[in-house]
């Protein structure tokens, strides 16, 4: 009998390559790395990296994230996030932990240190601020 490997979720890896531009709505369980363009909502329940060459427009939601590329929109994510030397973030991050290099850019509101368990609570509550 054949069998197929099984790759565990926290292994696998979707990856958007450089020189791919998407449009739309990611929704994943696993990790995920962007080299490519990608325009739209990106979500999962594991590790985002964007890489040096990786542009996002639009909002990511995750566990754990490594940014180096350009990002423009919202980042929520629970637990670490890390911009990278080469990072260039536009818009307000929601994170329990964050980690900046030198040569990062960021510009934009930043709320952190608390357990980020549910994004729509806190989507309400800063709705509520404004």
């Amino acid at each position: 009998m054949a069998r197929t490997p099984e790759v565990a979720p926290d292994m696998a890896i979707n990856r958007i390559v450089e020189g791919t531009s998407i449009e739309g709505e990611i929704r994943c369980e696993s990790n995920i790395r962007i080299d490519g363009v990608f325009v739209g909502n990106l979500s999962t329940k594991g590790r985002c990296v964007i890489g040096p060459t990786g542009k996002i427009e639009g909002t990511i939601t995750c566990q754990n994230a490594e940014i180096e590329g350009v990002v423009k929109g919202k980042v929520n994510v629970q637990q670490l996030l890390s911009l990278k030397g080469t990072a260039k973030v536009e818009g307000d991050i929601f994170t329990d932990k964050l980690s900046i290099e030198p040569g990062a850019s960021f510009t934009g509101a930043c709320n952190m240190g608390a357990k980020v368990k549910d994004m729509k609570k806190d989507d309400a509550r800063v709705a509520e601020a404004v």
